[in-house]
């Protein structure tokens, strides 16, 4: 009889164990800011002069990518991608077809900058500021010249204002290796 007394007990205690479930508080939600992707950098008078000073007096070479020798449209690649963190086309063809017109007395830092140096040879360089471009020139290799310098005045084509690239736009390797064929360039 103790033992059925106590099984009764138990039965009851626990019945009452299970109709009545401890409350569980749940913690509160931590909030976690989203990641903000970071704004590329943007373009400035000083970090072009920075870029500049890296490459100052590196000498040109048609199709070159190095410090060895680079040539316009390679330098604009590289800043580009060094200032701004996105990728141009390699050749001055293609840079040209990218972003959108904008007339010479509206031109930005960062701006690109065109011009017909042959009946078919084109220039490209970067707009920094009071009339004066970064480029890889032919004969002085990288510096900074003047858009009313009496070389360049006449020479002026357009300017282009890049906003962020387009996947289209994007160079693959593949595109990089096709250039260098159609130039017939070899390292």
């Amino acid at each position: 009889m103790a033992k059925r007394i106590l099984f009764a007990c138990l039965v009851v205690l626990l019945s009452a164990c299970a109709s009545n479930p401890p409350v569980v508080v749940a913690p509160k939600p931590v909030v976690v800011p989203p990641m903000l992707k970071p704004e590329p950098p943007m373009w400035s008078e000083s970090n072009l002069l920075s870029f500049h000073d890296q490459w100052k007096g590196t000498p040109y070479r048609l199709g070159g990518l190095s410090r060895n020798g680079i040539d316009c449209s390679g330098f604009v690649y590289l800043a580009y991608l060094d200032i701004v963190g996105e990728k141009l086309p390699r050749s001055v063809n293609a840079q040209r077809t990218l972003g959108k017109d904008v007339p010479r007395h509206q031109l930005d830092i960062g701006d690109l900058v065109f011009f017909k140096t042959g009946r078919t040879t084109r220039h490209v360089g970067i707009y920094m500021g009071q009339d004066k471009f970064l480029h890889a020139s032919t004969k002085k290799g990288v510096k900074i010249s003047s858009l009313n310098n009496v070389y360049w005045k006449p020479r002026y084509w357009f300017a282009k204002r890049l906003t962020k690239p387009t996947e289209q736009q994007n160079m693959s390797l593949a595109s990089l290796v096709d250039y260098a064929k159609q130039y017939n360039l070899q390292d």
